[in-house]
């Protein structure tokens, strides 16, 4: 039977992460955008992960520009984004499609 832990991928610098380092973990898996009237969420995203990181929770986000072209930005210039602008601190992958046939197959799983 598969799981999450079964998949890797990209983090936004490009490195290979194998899911399975998160065992034990609890994740929330986000398709996130840059660009678009949700972007604010960031910020509460970031709280959250902050506030119970040490717990074991962790967030993975994964930008994407399927929906309207609302991350448009290179994997550098999302990740700039994102600390400048709402301190993410939380894994960040590369940008992913979340849905169609090219769809990551972490998210056709999920």
């Amino acid at each position: 039977m598969m799981s999450v832990y079964d998949f890797k991928a990209n983090d936004i610098m490009g490195q290979e992460v194998d899911l399975a380092d998160y065992k034990g973990k609890v994740l929330m898996i986000v398709n996130t955008a840059s660009e678009c009237g949700l972007t604010p969420q960031f910020e509460g995203l970031e709280e959250l992960y902050q506030e119970y990181k040490d717990q074991g929770f962790e967030i993975l986000g994964f930008p994407c520009n399927q929906f309207a072209n609302q991350d448009s930005g290179t994997n550098e210039e999302i990740r700039e984004f994102c600390q400048l602008n709402y301190g993410v601190t939380f894994k960040m992958f590369e940008k992913i499609k979340v849905n169609g046939s090219d769809a990551h197959p972490l998210f056709k799983y999920l």
